[in-house]
C-alpha cells in the first residue's frame, strides 16, 4: 500500500517532469504528430492484474501522454476560446489537489468556501454586477448557463404559481423561451437538460455580425426566458444587452446572458461600451478557464436574486445541518467537486485589476494585429474585429478548407475551422496569456506561407 512518505518521491517526480512538459511546450508542435498519437495505445490494453510502481506509471503517462497533448498553453493555440493556464494558477492547482479538498460544505473545506465567497464578491465588483447577486463555481459556461436557467426557470414559473422543483413540469404554465439565431450551442443544450426544450425556441434574427436585432424581440406575456449572448464565438460581438433588457422588462420575464469570455470585456473601459447595461440583467454565465486563463475545468454562474439561486439548487439531508456560513453545494449543481476557487481567487489576486484589463486589452490588441496583417496579404475578413476573434476567407470553401487543415498539420499554431453566414472561414481566438508578438508573428507568418503555397497550387 501506498506509504506517506512515497509523496515526496512522488511529487517531486510529477513536478519535474511537468516543469520540463512547460519548458518545452513553446518549441513543438501546437498539435501532436501521427507518431505521438500511435503512442496513445502504450496508455491502454488489459487493466494490470497487480500494483504497478508509481514512478513507472508517471513514466508511462509522460513519455506517452504528454506528446499526444494540444499544446494550448504555449501561445500558438488560437481554437475554441480556450485560455492557458497561467504558471502561478497551475501552482494553485497543484496545491488544491495536494490539499484534496471536497469544496460542497464548509465543514468539509472552510478554506474552500472562504475563497469561493471572496472570489466571487471580487468577481461582481470586477465585471460591475450588482453585490447582492449569488454564485456558483461549476465546470464551465456549459453548466453555469444550465444553473443560471434552472433559477431562471424557478423564478418565472414561481411568479406563475407553480413550484416546479416539487411540482416538475407535467401541467406547468408554458415558458415563452426567446435566443437569437446565433445562440450558442451550450444554451440549448441546457434547455433541454432543463426539460424546456431546444425545438420550442423563438429565434430572433441577428445582423451581419450576429448581434441580436432588439426590433425583431417578440413581446410576450407570461412566464418568458430571454437568451442574449455578450461575445459571439465566430465575431465576437456582443448583442445590445441593456436594450434587450429595457424592451423584454415586464413581470415573468428574465434574462439571461451568455457571457462565457465576452464578459470580461466590462474589465476594460476600451471595451466596455460593447456590453452596456449588462448589469441589468437576471443572470449570467462565465468561463474562467479562457479569458482568465485558469486550469481546466472552471466556470461561474451568477444570479441577482439570491433567493431564487438558492431554491433552484438547494439540497437537504438530515446530515447536512447547514450554519449561518455560505455552503457551496446550495448555490450549484453539484455536490462533491474539487475546489474551484482556489485557482480562480489566485489568478484574481496575482493578476490585480489592472493586470486583467491588460491581458484583456493586449489579446485584442493581437486580434486586430492579426486582422490587418491577413487582409494585407489579400486574405478576406469576414467580421468587425470588435474583441478577439477573427474570421478570414481564403476564397472559396475547398480552398479555405485545405489551408485550415494545412495549417492545423503543420503545427506552428492551430485554428480551427467553422462557417459564417455560409461561408467557410478559418477562425482565430486570441485569448491566452502566453501569446506575446514573436508568437503571433511565428504564427501569422505560418498562416500566410501555407496558404500562398495552397494557393499556387490551385492555381
Amino acid at each position: 500500500m501506498p506509504d506517506q512518505k512515497d509523496y515526496k518521491e512522488v511529487l517531486s517526480e510529477a513536478a519535474g517532469r511537468a516543469l520540463r512538459y512547460l519548458e518545452q511546450v513553446r518549441s513543438r508542435r501546437v498539435f501532436p504528430s501521427e507518431e505521438a498519437l500511435a503512442q496513445l495505445k502504450r496508455l491502454g490494453g488489459q487493466l494490470p492484474e497487480h500494483p504497478q510502481d508509481p514512478l513507472s506509471v508517471l513514466q508511462l503517462l509522460d513519455e506517452a501522454g504528454s506528446p499526444a497533448t494540444v499544446a494550448n498553453t504555449g501561445g500558438r493555440y488560437f481554437g475554441f476560446v480556450v485560455g492557458g493556464a497561467m504558471p502561478v494558477t497551475v501552482a494553485a492547482h497543484w496545491l488544491a489537489g495536494a490539499w484534496d479538498q471536497n469544496a460542497s460544505l464548509y465543514a468539509l473545506s472552510p478554506v474552500g468556501a472562504y475563497l469561493e465567497e471572496v472570489a466571487l464578491n471580487w468577481l461582481l465588483d470586477l465585471f460591475r454586477l450588482p453585490l447582492s447577486s449569488a454564485g456558483a463555481f461549476v465546470t464551465g459556461a456549459q453548466m453555469a448557463n444550465f444553473t443560471c436557467l434552472a433559477a431562471a426557470r424557478h423564478a418565472v414559473l414561481r411568479q406563475a404559481g407553480w413550484d416546479v422543483e416539487n411540482d416538475g413540469l407535467f401541467g406547468a404554465p408554458p415558458i415563452t423561451l426567446v435566443v437569437g439565431e446565433g445562440v450558442h450551442a451550450t444554451v440549448l443544450k441546457a434547455l433541454a437538460l432543463l426539460g424546456l426544450g431546444k425545438n420550442r425556441v423563438q429565434r430572433v434574427p441577428t445582423d451581419q455580425q450576429g448581434r441580436l436585432r432588439v426590433d425583431a424581440v417578440p413581446r410576450v406575456q407570461g412566464p418568458a426566458i430571454f437568451c442574449v449572448q455578450a461575445g459571439d464565438v465566430n465575431t465576437g460581438s456582443f448583442d445590445p444587452v441593456g436594450e434587450i433588457c429595457d424592451a423584454v422588462r415586464a413581470p415573468g420575464a428574465w434574462v439571461h446572458v451568455d457571457g462565457a469570455f465576452g464578459l470580461w470585456a466590462t474589465t476594460s473601459d476600451q471595451y466596455a461600451h460593447l456590453i452596456a447595461g449588462v448589469e441589468k440583467a437576471d443572470s449570467w454565465a462565465i468561463d474562467a478557464h479562457k479569458w482568465l486563463n485558469v486550469p481546466q475545468d472552471s466556470g461561474i454562474a451568477i444570479v441577482r436574486s439570491a433567493d431564487d439561486l438558492r431554491a433552484a439548487m438547494a439540497i437537504t439531508a438530515p446530515y447536512l445541518n447547514p450554519g449561518e456560513r455560505r455552503e457551496p453545494m446550495q448555490w450549484g449543481p453539484e455536490s462533491s467537486r474539487r475546489a474551484r476557487g482556489v485557482e480562480v481567487w489566485t489568478a484574481l489576486r496575482s493578476l490585480g485589476r489592472q493586470g486583467i484589463k491588460e491581458l484583456i486589452e493586449r489579446t485584442c490588441r493581437y486580434a486586430s494585429i492579426a486582422a490587418d496583417r491577413l487582409r494585407a496579404e489579400g486574405f478576406e475578413i469576414l467580421n468587425d474585429v470588435v474583441l478577439n476573434q477573427v474570421l478570414v476567407s481564403f476564397g472559396d470553401a475547398e480552398t479555405t478548407r485545405k489551408i485550415i487543415r494545412g495549417i492545423q498539420d503543420d503545427g506552428t499554431c492551430w485554428c480551427g475551422g467553422t462557417v459564417w453566414h455560409g461561408q467557410s472561414a478559418m477562425r482565430m481566438s486570441i485569448t491566452s496569456w502566453a501569446t506575446d508578438e514573436a508568437e503571433l508573428e511565428k504564427s501569422l507568418s505560418a498562416i500566410v506561407r501555407i496558404a500562398r503555397t495552397e494557393t499556387i497550387k490551385q492555381g
